[in-house]
């Protein structure tokens, strides 16, 4: 059997964090008192300051609008070749949780580092809902 090999972007595709902004993750009116708007700044920074090790971009709604707001972290290249998996991580509503999610991609996400505790506590699993 020959190995796989990948070439071009998937070769050099970095951990990349999904950030839902459909119709109830990022809404006020879902969740009055959170800065949605300095949450997703603080992201984009973030992965802006990681220097290529992680990317981050917007979506539509994905779906678990119970466990809002949901933010998915996809493994790179690397981390899946490792057996990583995307991570759907809910209730992103604080600044820990942001945190949390920008430390654990800085440090190469899925497949490459450990989750935290506390992330592991907001895991959702988007089949059951």
């Amino acid at each position: 059997m020959s190995p796989v090999v990948s070439i071009g972007a998937a070769a050099r595709r970095p951990c990349t964090l999904v950030v839902c902004r459909g119709c109830c993750c990022g809404d006020a009116r879902k969740n009055p008192g959170i800065d949605h708007v300095w949450q997703l700044e603080r992201l984009r920074s973030a992965a802006a300051a990681s220097r290529g090790r992680f990317a981050l971009r917007t979506t539509d709604c994905l779906g678990p609008c119970g466990q809002a707001n949901i933010v998915v972290v996809q493994p790179s290249h690397e981390g899946r070749r490792r057996g990583g998996r995307p991570a759907w991580i809910g209730f992103v509503t604080d600044d820990e949780s942001v945190d949390g999610i920008v430390a654990w991609a800085q440090a190469g996400g899925p497949g490459i580092a450990k989750m935290s505790p506390a992330l592991e506590l907001q895991l959702v699993d988007p089949r059951k809902v």
